[in-house]
């Protein structure tokens, strides 16, 4: 019965909140609406404040301008870190598919840690026509195995100072097809316990050096090069010969998943209609290598964008009242010019619309700040778990123009919400009560 009642709860609370939500947001997206319609006639009837008023009145009263900017600045930071933070989760995984490559895994796997193919489904899909040819004029296939495991980090105290890290086992093709932008020492030779590390594990993870050893699946395997894959999910991999990973993990023979090289950018399209037709094939699904990374950042990105949008919003409500009580101190401080504004002509409107834009610019100032401070998170690489492979990804923060459009935005509507009830206020304040400063 408990749990009942707590579910019914959980879901009024909820529907009460998104009804408040939703509310508030169509009355402030209709108070904009008429402050925008109120401006273009102020601008039409040239009764407009001189902006330069707002920035002398704003400049006069620092303490309280630094005050409130640096509320807002904080606001505009968290929400700023979180849609860098989401592109730059993005950019790095998209970063890993080849717009000419194709991902073959078992249909209903989400991952290819979770994907069974075997070597038959490899021979069969490196004849197919829409496969290009590699330099040794062979089909441009490599199967891989790719799985998890558990490493400690550098200087690790005890065993749970560790993370879920990605081992992919590649054959000769892959190198090919997921070429090194850069190589420090050499490749793995195929056949031994050698090993290639992403240059994103380099000092984060015991052994992930050159010349060090590295232990897992009850093997040692020696290092003895760092790849540097451009910032892509590979940077975070361990990669080795695939025959020996297929034995080291006991999964011969099937792999994870295979990848193709194709001739066209269409190949994807008309090999997929084969495969569902092909009663050898049809157990597979296949998907551009980008759209197959692409994916993968979609469950984190989804958390990010909730967790990051649900603090910058109760963030948000603080920073509001702040402007607000700011701009109700400055049309009480400013009672007489309100009074002089008034008294020389400038009509109710006038007087709104000039508080409206002063907060507006507090807004924009403090998005100024948040934004600069956010941006410095691109210095610095961090890392994360990837929700749908479990495993850890190393990236950097990534601020795209849309993002910063999107943050002075949020900025400008913050510094509207704080200022257009004092805004009200000052322009219904009677011309004989201003004048007298009461």
């Amino acid at each position: 019965m408990l749990a009942v009642l707590s579910k019914v709860l959980a879901i009024v609370v909820g529907v009460v909140l998104g009804a408040a939500f939703l509310l508030a947001g169509l009355g402030l997206g209709l108070s904009v609406l008429v402050v925008i319609i109120l401006a273009v006639t102020v601008l039409l009837r040239r009764d407009w404040v001189p902006v330069i008023y707002n920035l002398r009145s704003l400049a006069v009263r620092k303490v309280t301008t630094a005050v409130t900017v640096a509320g807002l600045a904080l606001v505009v930071a968290v929400f700023a870190a979180m849609l860098i933070l989401n592109d730059g989760i993005r950019t790095t995984l998209a970063a890993t598919g080849d717009p000419m490559n194709a991902k073959v895994i078992r249909k209903g796997s989400q991952v290819e840690m979770q994907s069974g193919v075997q070597p038959e489904h490899l021979r069969l899909l490196s004849g197919q026509p829409e496969v290009a040819l590699g330099p040794d004029g062979k089909a441009w296939a490599s199967a891989e195995v790719a799985v998890l495991i558990y490493l400690l980090h550098e200087g690790a105290k005890d065993d749970t100072d560790g993370s879920n890290l990605s081992v992919r086992g590649v054959g000769p093709a892959a190198l090919g097809l997921h070429p090194p932008a850069q190589l420090e020492g050499r490749m793995f030779r195929p056949g031994t316990s050698e090993v290639v590390v992403g240059k994103a594990l380099v000092g984060r993870f015991a052994g992930a050096r050159i010349g060090t050893s590295m232990r897992f699946a009850r093997r040692d395997w020696t290092v003895v090069g760092v790849m540097d894959q451009r910032g892509s999910a590979f940077d975070s991999e361990v990669w080795g010969d695939v025959d020996q990973m297929l034995d080291a993990f006991s999964r011969r023979p099937a792999f994870s998943s295979i990848t193709l090289r194709m001739k066209d950018a269409d190949g994807v399209t008309a090999l997929a209609r084969r495969m569902e037709t092909d009663p050898q094939l049809n157990t597979l699904e296949i998907s551009t290598e980008r759209r197959y990374w692409q994916k993968q950042s979609e469950a984190l990105g989804k958390f990010v964008t909730f967790l990051g949008t649900f603090v910058a919003i109760i963030f948000a409500i603080g920073a509001v009242l702040g402007a607000m009580i700011t701009m109700y101190a400055q049309v009480s401080a400013r009672t007489r010019e309100i009074g002089a504004l008034r008294a020389m002509g400038f009509r109710r409107r006038a007087v709104l619309v000039s508080f409206v834009v002063e907060s507006v610019i507090l807004g924009l100032v403090g998005g100024v700040f948040g934004l600069g401070a956010a941006s410095l998170m691109q210095l610095k690489e961090f890392s994360t778990t990837n929700f749908q492979t479990f495993n850890e990804v190393v990236f950097r923060f990534h601020l795209t123009i849309d993002t910063s459009v999107a943050t002075m935005l949020f900025a400008a509507v913050m510094g509207f919400a704080g200022g257009l009830l004092p805004a009200l206020r000052a322009a219904r304040m009677p011309i004989t009560r201003a004048t007298r400063g009461g």
